[in-house]
């Protein structure tokens, strides 16, 4: 509400006025005054004629529909032929609408900005003279217009002065009231401010925005009144939406009991054993059907989304859903499109054979003298020849599963129906399966080189008299005999001789590991991409910007003498950033839980590094 007289002479009045009323017809302005500050927001200018009581019923209506405060802010006046009187008619109309600030404003012919006054009731005669004024006013409205041009020559002169002073406090705000209404200001309210007082920015959005009952009342109507407001032309309705959102219902049943039905198959009992909860765990086209499955079990609610951020994730994953659909239908079409699956199944098993030709040579070369480097014979050609047996296995492998490939390519092709990114998960699972000898290779390396890295360091401890302490988890003093310090030198030694050969095959098949893990974190990373980028949120970043606002910017629109300052108010577009930050869709994060350092050190000490993405890695 407006403050006091006192107050109003220090604080500078803000009116946010709507561009669309700037040539609407005399009468009422109705919105609503923001409280905790010096300020009102006009949302639609009611046209006269009118009846004071209907505009009293309508208001009651549409604030118990918008749960928006509204009021009647005061006259608006633009001078047209034949209503010389309406300005001080509609004056003498504060009495049936009291308010602690009634606003009088008012355009000039061939002028840009408005006049404003404000009128507060301490300055308003007595109700008894008021009341009878009014009346005498009404009844001139229809028998002789010359007594308005009367009175207002008579009270030209005592308002002239007031004007003056009054225009000087006060600031219009012009905005675009569509836009302010689908417009959503970021950073987005924080749950726990709901004791502290909200912005006037804020508010004012807020009341634009949930008013739209209001804006339904345009001028094709039959009602008792008319009004100007950014629809006043007519609603914007499209039948194919209105046609979509009824079909909405009976699909998003539909999907809710097919997701039912699969969350009844995933229930049995035979998905709940050990081995099948380990291979569902690890395999990457698992756990993109589990995050497909919650998208549809959130796109299939018939709850409508009451917040902002709840309708923009749904949109979000509908137009995520929708993308990576057709993404899949376009690569399917060309798998199937001129034999490509036959030339693939063709090409994979000489890759395969190549692959571990390739192998074949290096191990050669390790068992030989790699680089100038002096090995351990015995070892090296023991760890050589266990390694070519099981090329030789994965060889005998391949060859088995060649009639099989071109089958399971062409079956596996069809996944990508349910979208591109199932077909490349299926991929990821694929080289998984087609790199598991290198995978063998990189866990025997690591385990005998992991097991000689702490057999010296507790060799080195023992040197030193200490012990590893398990029950306190730390390094503890020690004494030991002759005897032990013996058989610990012995030890020690032959583990730091035998040290560099089972390094170097640790190292290589490590970087082959590594090879192998960077070509899965690629295809996890474009998975996890059209999971969770916000597309829909994009899109209006670029095609309506205003939609996703980051504050606001303010430019002199007017500034003509003897007219009050106009400024007009515009949207800030929220940045990329912000963008992807605030929208970015919650999925199973496919980046490691270690930092590079930590990963560093689980390599120096041969510890495994496992590639695999757990449910339990779910992040926003």
């Amino acid at each position: 509400m407006c403050s006091g007289r006192v107050e109003a002479e220090i604080m500078v009045l803000k009116i946010f006025f709507p561009q669309c009323c700037n040539l609407a017809d005399s009468g009422l302005l109705v919105g609503r005054w923001i409280s905790g500050h010096n300020s009102a927001v006009v949302l639609a200018v009611i046209h006269y004629p009118f009846i004071p009581s209907q505009v009293k019923t309508y208001l009651q209506q549409m604030q118990a529909q918008s749960g928006v405060e509204l009021s009647v802010l005061g006259s608006w006046s633009l001078p047209k032929e034949g209503q010389e009187g309406m300005e001080s008619f509609l004056r003498d109309l504060s009495t049936i609408f009291p308010q602690e600030c009634w606003l009088q404003i008012h355009r000039e012919v061939g002028k840009t900005g408005f006049n404003c006054r404000v009128v507060h009731r301490d300055q308003r005669r007595t109700l008894a003279s008021l009341q009878k004024d009014v009346d005498g006013k009404i009844a001139q409205l229809e028998t002789n217009k010359e007594t308005f041009d009367r009175g207002d020559v008579e009270d030209g002169g005592q308002e002239k002065q007031q004007d003056k002073e009054d225009e000087d406090k006060v600031i219009f705000v012009h905005y675009e009231q569509r836009k302010v209404m689908l417009s959503e200001l970021h950073p987005p309210e924080a749950p726990d401010s709901e004791t502290e007082p909200p912005s006037e920015l804020r508010q004012v959005f807020h009341t634009v925005a949930h008013s739209q009952p209001l804006y339904f009342l345009d001028k094709y109507d039959d009602g008792p009144l008319k009004s100007t407001h950014w629809q006043s032309e007519g609603r914007e309705a499209s039948i194919i939406v209105e046609l979509l959102k009824q079909a909405t219902v009976p699909l998003c049943l539909l999907i809710s009991w097919l997701l039912s039905v699969w969350t009844w198959i995933c229930g049995l009992r035979v998905f709940s054993l050990q081995p099948v909860r380990f291979l569902s765990s690890k395999l990457s086209t698992c756990n993109q059907l589990s995050y497909r499955t919650d998208h549809m079990r959130a796109l299939s609610s018939v709850k409508s989304a009451a917040e902002h951020a709840h309708f923009m994730k749904k949109a979000n994953i509908m137009v995520s859903f929708l993308l990576d659909v057709a993404l899949g239908v376009l690569l399917m079409w060309w798998l199937y499109r001129d034999d490509h699956i036959a030339m693939l199944a063709n090409m994979l098993v000489p890759a395969a054979d190549r692959v571990a030709k390739e192998l074949e040579e290096l191990l050669q070369w390790l068992m030989g003298a790699p680089a100038g480097l002096k090995m351990n014979r015995a070892l090296d050609q023991v760890l050589g020849r266990f390694f070519l047996y099981h090329i030789h296995l994965w060889i005998s492998y391949v060859r088995l599963m060649a009639p099989f490939i071109e089958g399971i390519l062409w079956y596996g092709g069809l996944s990508a129906c349910l979208g591109l990114s199932f077909a490349l998960s299926l991929l990821s699972d694929m080289i998984a399966l087609l790199t598991f000898h290198i995978y063998c290779f990189y866990v025997y390396g690591a385990r005998l080189y992991c097991l000689k890295i702490y057999g010296l360091s507790s060799l080195w401890r023992l040197f030193r008299g200490k012990k590893w302490n398990v029950l306190r988890q730390r390094v503890d003093s020690c004494s030991y005999d002759l005897d032990q310090l013996f058989i610990g030198m012995l030890l020690f030694t032959i583990l730091l001789f035998l040290l560099p050969t089972t390094a170097l095959y640790y190292l290589v098949f490590t970087l082959l590991r590594l090879l192998v893990v960077l070509l899965q974190g690629v295809l996890h990373l474009s998975v996890d991409l059209i999971n969770s980028f916000p597309l829909f949120a994009s899109g209006l970043r670029i095609f309506r910007p205003y939609r996703l606002a980051e504050g606001v910017k303010f430019r002199v629109l007017c500034e003509e003498p003897g007219t009050a300052l106009h400024l007009m108010m515009e949207t800030n577009p929220l940045k990329f950033g912000a963008l992807v930050q605030t929208y970015r869709l919650p999925t199973y994060s496919c980046y490691p839980k270690d930092s590079w350092l930590a990963l560093v050190k689980k390599l120096f000490v041969g510890q495994l590094v496992y590639p695999w993405r757990h449910k339990s890695a779910k992040t926003d």
